[in-house]
This record gives structure tokens, sequence and C-alpha cells, in this order.
């Protein structure tokens, strides 16, 4: 049975005798609570549950006494849009409502008192026998909000969107949030609904639309902020000016009156209305859309598909500002998208994707962009799947279920897509962008288009596929080695570490690491015969725009006898540490440890320097392409192989063309041991005319010639010349023997 979650409750993040403290005198603010970390979106006081999503700790109002009940039953309690009293609907607007008689508003009064604490404090209700919450903002957008279908269904997915952005929304530090999402998720009705709710109670403020184009912009304001608003029950509905089905701004003002002669000589008067002074617009696509205006709240809906010239993370920059007064944050953007290829605007949101993680943050407490970034995987948002509880049906149902429509679901999500995946295996495009519109992870909603890679992507994103669902961290262990007692030359030891710079996925027994054997005072490797690596080095500690390509190291084993993994890359290192000693200090000490050669470029010389400064020359390999006598004076010095000529360019392609179609993706009886998810998207995106960007795909190609070296062995060609001899020879056929001349 497949099993997902999107949260977890952390039942012991604080003590349950300080929550019940402070409960009890409703000392929970609303907001960043520093003392214990976490983001209260309770606005009573008092707390219950402690949520973490997407790494975000969210403090749930207290479970109250009265919960909405739609049956005793536990199987008919879902969620059911509550009733409108006939006679309130027929009210179109508080001007209506004030010609009503004092007896006939004292009797609804409570019912509108109730509404608006529903739409500030959230609201409880059973489903399927369990206490389940919703914002306030969630509470609007199911209840009174009219999408294009009629009323919004309830969705687990979307319950747990609404809690993070309540966070958001709370959290001092957060200008935001950047939420990945798959198509038809309903981010727009959602981020329109919000637009509508947050417009109708704030006073002098100004509320943004943007999309990736003008058009989709005045669409979404159309089509769904428009309707949004004008489907309000009177009492959420402020005064309006203008027309009732405004095309460029909605505005909540009081509209201004005509000033006449006759009025004024009558001494007529106008009654004082009282008006928000909010407006809702959108502006056309650009970098500098909303510059220098003062934001409530900014959607950005399809930022994942802003395509040249226009560019996301520019107009980011610029509208961050529109969000804050000096140091303190006044408005809120949400920001959701689907991702187009990278070339044509997901790169840009990418960037922007993983620079709002919230696990990593400035000294200030706000992460990079400024936004948290949120992603919900497909199979919690397919439309069809999505059961009356508002929860997926992961696999096919083993008794009845019905949608909220009360429509049989014969069939599990998970295997729905399994199927449409196994129909594109052969339109590579086609799946990168079905993966694309429905991701089940964030690696398939930054899938790239297919057009340049040389090598079998078919292959390749399958073992990428099957690494995601191995869930990768269990093979695979990021950490550090170290000289033992700080002692160079000595021995070195691995020790796992969550911010280490190596991932690697086998370690040789006890009594195959550290290998060395010395001759002539030279040391060279003990596993030579098990594996090597290959390196794509640098020389230069730092670049002037701070953007140099990192160094690369890969290590891959041999067909041998030993306790090892046959024709595996076991170990994997892309990084740019502070210094370049740094980096050629890793590299040695993970040679030493696995007792294993390197192939490294000898165009950038450093690093095979320092090698040879350190006594292990015998570690560098020479070129496998030329025999002793070939060699350079400097190749003679400190081995290495030019990585530049056509036909070394040539032979490092094939050779990763080569490993890709034998030892990667699906092999019949089972998927590769290829776990390194770095270097198998850089083999998906190389590009031989263009190599520079392409450090893993150079390191591990270099490994792959190491390790098959005999290969590359020029062979003598024996050139055979005629002697001439001094002896006659002759045709002894018939009686006579004749000379042949």
């Amino acid at each position: 049975m497949y099993k997902q979650t999107l949260y977890s409750i952390e039942d012991s993040y604080v003590k349950p005798q300080v929550i019940k403290r402070m409960n009890r005198y409703k000392k929970w603010e609303y907001g960043y609570n520093v003392e214990h970390d976490l983001v209260v979106i309770s606005k009573t006081g008092k707390i219950g549950k402690i949520y973490t999503i997407q790494n975000l700790k969210i403090a749930l109002p207290e479970e109250p006494k009265d919960i909405q009940k739609r049956s005793l039953k536990k199987e008919e309690q879902f969620w059911s849009r509550l009733e409108y009293p006939k006679e309130l609907s027929k009210i179109k607007s508080v001007f209506d409502w004030e010609k009503y008689p004092i007896d006939f508003k004292e009797k609804w009064y409570e019912y509108i008192d109730k509404e608006f604490e529903k739409r500030e404090k959230g609201f409880w209700f059973y489903n399927n026998g369990n206490p389940t919450y919703i914002t306030g903002t969630h509470y609007m957008y199911l209840q009174w909000s009219k999408i294009d279908v009629g009323a919004a269904d309830y969705r687990e997915s979307n319950r747990l969107f609404f809690i993070f952005w309540e966070a958001c929304k709370a959290d001092k530090r957060c200008y935001g949030m950047s939420y990945l999402k798959n198509r038809r998720s309903g981010f727009s009705f959602m981020a329109s609904g919000e637009t509508v709710n947050m417009a109708t109670i704030s006073t002098d403020s100004r509320f943004g639309i943007l999309s990736k184009s003008g058009a989709d912009a005045k669409k979404m304001f159309t089509d769904k902020v428009v309707p949004i608003s004008s489907n309000y029950p009177f009492f959420f509905k402020p005064i309006q000016d203008g027309m009732d089905r405004p095309k460029t701004e909605l505005a909540y003002r009081v509209p201004a009156s005509r000033l006449t002669r006759r009025k004024l000589n009558e001494g007529e008067t106008e009654n004082e209305l009282e008006g928000l002074d909010t407006t809702i617009d959108w502006k056309n696509t650009g970098d500098n859309s909303y510059d220098g205006e003062k934001l409530k709240l900014l959607v950005h809906d399809e930022s994942g598909k802003w395509e040249r010239p226009d560019n996301i993370l520019n107009n980011w920059r610029v509208t961050k500002t529109c969000l804050r007064l000096g140091s303190k944050i006044v408005g809120k953007c949400m920001m959701g998208s689907t991702s187009n290829a990278l070339e044509k605007g997901g790169g840009n949101f990418k960037k922007l994707y993983y620079a709002s993680d919230v696990t990593n943050r400035n000294r200030n407490g706000q992460t990079s962009s400024g936004l948290y970034s949120l992603f919900i995987p497909m199979e919690w948002n397919y439309e069809g799947f999505i059961d009356a509880y508002g929860l997926p049906v992961f696999d096919n149902p083993e008794k009845e279920v019905k949608d909220p429509n009360g429509d049989l679901i014969t069939h599990g999500v998970v295997e729905h897509w399994e199927n449409e995946v196994e129909g594109l295996k052969d339109d590579q495009d086609g799946l990168n962008e079905y993966y694309r519109q429905f991701p089940r992870t964030e690696k398939h909603a930054f899938r790239d288009e297919a057009k340049e890679s040389i090598f079998n992507l078919t292959k390749i994103y399958e073992q990428v596929d099957y690494n995601e669902d191995l869930k990768n961290t269990a093979v695979v262990t990021t950490g550090a080695f170290a000289w033992e007692n700080g002692m160079q030359d000595t021995r070195v030891v691995f020790y796992p570490n969550k911010d280490g710079r190596f991932r690697i996925s086998w370690v040789p027994p006890n009594n195959l690491q550290n290998q060395v054997i010395i001759k002539n005072g030279i040391k060279y490797p003990g596993n030579e015969h098990m594996g090597a690596f290959g390196c794509d080095s640098y020389d230069i500690s730092g670049t002037v725009d701070k953007r140099g390509s990192n160094g690369a190291l890969h290590g891959l084993t041999k067909f041998s006898m030993e306790d090892a993994p046959p024709n595996c890359f076991f170990l994997e290192y892309i990084a740019r540490p502070q210094t370049a000693e740094m980096f050629f200090e890793d590299v040695l000490m993970a040679c030493v440890f696995y007792g294993m050669p390197i192939l490294a470029e000898n165009n950038k010389p450093r690093l095979l320097y320092h090698f040879k400064r350190r006594g292990y020359r015998g570690y560098s390999m020479n070129r496998p392409d030329k025999v002793w006598n070939k060699l350079s004076v400097t190749e003679r010095e400190i081995g290495g192989i030019p990585n530049s000529s056509e036909d070394i360019k040539q032979a490092h392609a094939a050779a990763i063309e080569s490993y890709v179609e034998t030892h990667v993706g699906f092999l019949g009886e089972g998927y590769g041991n290829m776990y390194m998810q770095r270097t198998l998207e850089d083999w998906a995106k190389f590009n031989i005319n263009n190599r520079t960007k392409h450090d893993a795909s150079i390191s591990s190609g270099l490994a792959i010639m190491a390790c098959n070296k005999n290969r590359y062995t020029p062979v003598a060609v024996r050139q055979k010349s005629k002697i001439s001899s001094p002896f006659k020879r002759y045709d002894n056929n018939g009686s006579i023997s004749k000379i042949i001349k």
C-alpha cells in the first residue's frame, strides 16, 4: 500500500506542561514565537497540535468543544457548504440591508457575527470522524467563493496549503510563499479568493496581480477575482466604486457624487458613507511591474513561465521592495506555478524556489529570497482521484470509494500516473512535459527538455526516478574525510556530516582502507585493481563574479574479486570550498582512503603538483592514450590528461555513453546502482560543445576512462619493409631452371 504524508505532528516539540500553562493564561500570540522557534497561527491565545509542513513548525489553535458535525454517522461527516439563510440571500448590498426594520436585523446579527468570527479565527468540523481545522481564509474560499464549477471542493492538500499560507502571513520574517504545484491544482482560484478576502477587510491598501503575460493577469482579474467579489454576501461586501464588472481595477471606496447648483441652493446633503479606499488591479508582465508601489498583497501567478526577455528573478527583486518599509515587512506575496522547461522561464523559478528553503536562513532569520517554499506532489491534487473526505486515493480501492460528486473512483492515482508515464516512454520531450505538469517530486517539476543531450535520456531518467522512489538518502551518505588525529599523511577516516561535501554509497572494509604501496620513497595506491577516480579541478580560489565552476571528483569501481560493488559510482564530490587548497586536500584524502589512483585534467595543474609535493605522484595516473616515451616533460612529472583535444573529448563522451547504456536505468532484472542524482542530471543536460558548465560530467567521464584505460592504450603498428636479397630465385619447372627476375 502506497503511503505519503505532507506534514508531521510534533507531539514533544514543546513540552506539554508549557503548552498547558500558556493556554491557561492565553499567552500564545499570533506570529513568530522566538522562544520556541515556531509560527503560531492561532488567534485565541491557545494552541493545540504543532504541524511541520516543509520544515516549518506551525502551531494550530486548540481544539474547541463545539465542533460542527454534519451527521452523527462517521462516514457521513465531510465538508459541505453551510446553508445561507434565504432571507439574507435576497439582500444584495448594505444599502438594501439598511431598509429593513430593526427587529429583522436583530434576528440576524448573531449569524453575521459568527461568520466574521469564522473568517477571523478559522473553522472546525468533523471529517470522517476526525476533528479538522481550516483557516479563516480557507473557510472563505470554501463557503463564500464562487469558482468555475460553482462551489470549491474540500481537499486535504488545500487545507495544508492554507495553513502554510497563514503561517507565512503570521511570520514577520517572511515575505510570502513560493508554491511549486501541479496543473489544475486550484491555485489561481485560491489566490483570487485570498485577494478578495484580504482586500475586503483592509483599508487604504493596494492589491496587485501578475502572471506570465498581461493577458493572463487580466483574465485572472476579470474571470476569477471580480466574480468572487460580486458573489460575496452583502455583509462581507464593502461599498464599490465604478462598474459592477470592472476590467482593470476593482475599487472598494465611496463613489464620487456630483455636486450641482440645485443641490447647493436647496441645501441637500449627502449621507456620510465610509469606504475602504482599497483597490485590486493587475499589471502587464515586466521586470519593473509595480516598481515603487506599496502593496498589501501581490499575487504572482504562473511565475515559473516567464519567458525572455521577462525574468521572474529580476521582477521579484523589484516587487520585494513593494512589500516592505525599511526593514519592516508590510505586505505578502502569494507566488505559485508549475514550471516551464529551464530555458523557458523554469530555470529562474527553480532558483527562486530553492532560495526559499526555510532551513537555509541568513542572520536576519530570512531565506535568501524572503519567501517560504512549498511543494505538494500531484497525487494530492489530481482531479478524479480525491474522495468525498478530500483525501487522495493512492491505490486501487478494495471497497467502494466516491468522489465529492458521488461518482465512483475505481483506480488509484499512482497507477494512473504510472500508466501515463509508461505510454510516453518513447516520447522523451512529451514525458518531461508530463512530469513538469504533474510532478511527484521536485525533480519532476524541474525536468528539462531533452533536445541537447547526447546520452540515452530514457535510461538516465529511469534511474533518476528509481532513486527518487528509493529515497536516495537511504543509500547515499553525506560526509567528510579527515586525517586521523589531525596528522597529515597518516590514515584517513570518513565521518557522516550533513554539511559535508562528499556523497558516498560504498565504503571499503577496514582491511582495504588506506592501502598504500611505497616504491623508492613514492607512494602508490594499493587498491588500483578495484577502481579509480576522475577529477575536474580548478586552480584559482575565487573569481571576480564569484561564479566560478565547481571542482568535481568521482569514484568508480571496476569488476574485481574484492568485496566491492562492480562498476559502481561510489563517490560524488561537486563543490567549491573557500580555497583551492581545501579542494586539493579533499581530493587527496579520498584517494588515500580508498587506495585508488586518480585521472585528472593537467591543463589545471595545481592539484597534481599538490599530489607530487606531498609524495603521492604514484596516485596520479598518466594519460592512457600515450606510452611513456611519448609523454611531454610536464606529463611525466605530474601525470594527468589534457581534456581539450577533439580526440579526448570524443573518447570522454563515448565513455559516458557506454556506461549509461550498460549500467544505468532499467537493466532487465532490476535497476542500475548509479545513485548520484546530481551527476545523472548533469549527464541529462550535457552538451559536448559547451562543456564548461558540466563539472560532474567531466569528472565522471574521466573516472570511467581511468577504470578502462586498456581501451585507450596505443597499439604499435608493425611496418613491413621489403629487403633486397643477394640470392637469386629460380623457377624449377621443366627440365631447365630459369632465374626469376
